[in-house]
């Protein structure tokens, strides 16, 4: 069959054959656009496979519904994966641009706490639990004092040399102390 080589076998071809894939079709698949989709697409890929077709083993339109089949089958693999896909992510809100911006934001701000954790590990233990319990776990430096059993001005002394110690270093993590800012 020479359908890919003369327009006019083609057209008498299609018109042939296009009521019965049709049929084919509309049998498998209840969206009526998706029929007419597939129904073009049996056709170009028979275009396409037509050197495959030999008169002897069989009828035109036997051979026209099995690559049918391959294309509605083909077609249903495809609907099956999407499904699987979206009820994957079914449920999830997928990311805006403001929640990526956000996120990087987390990111960077992680980022420098890591680096401010790093530099407290090199501070004395006293100046380190004071700078922890008001820097991180935003106690006020009376509660840190109380929390380590210091009084408040030791408290404040510590705190102060810790603050000074990690320099720049300290500033993602903004240390308040009562009264100051």
């Amino acid at each position: 069959m020479r359908l890919n080589e003369d327009p006019a076998a083609f057209e008498a071809f299609y018109r042939r054959h296009v009521d019965a894939v049709m049929r084919f079709v509309v049998r498998r698949v209840s969206d009526p656009h998706l029929a007419a989709d597939l129904t073009a697409d049996i056709f170009l890929a028979a275009v396409d496979s037509a050197h495959t077709y030999a008169p002897g083993r069989g009828s035109e339109i036997g051979w026209l519904y099995g690559v049918a089949r391959n294309v509605v089958s083909a077609q249903q693999r495809k609907t099956a994966r999407e499904a699987r896909a979206s009820s994957r992510v079914a449920g999830r809100r997928l990311m805006d641009d403001d929640d990526l911006v956000r996120m990087e934001e987390r990111i960077d701000a992680e980022r420098r706490m890591r680096g401010a954790l790093e530099a407290m590990r090199g501070l004395p233990e006293g100046e380190r639990a004071v700078l922890e319990l008001v820097a991180i776990d935003q106690l006020t430096v009376t509660e840190a004092a109380k929390a380590l059993g210091i009084r408040q001005v030791t408290a404040r002394v510590r705190l102060h040399r810790a603050r000074r110690a990690l320099g720049s270093v300290a500033s993602p993590t903004t240390v308040y102390v009562e009264g100051q800012a």
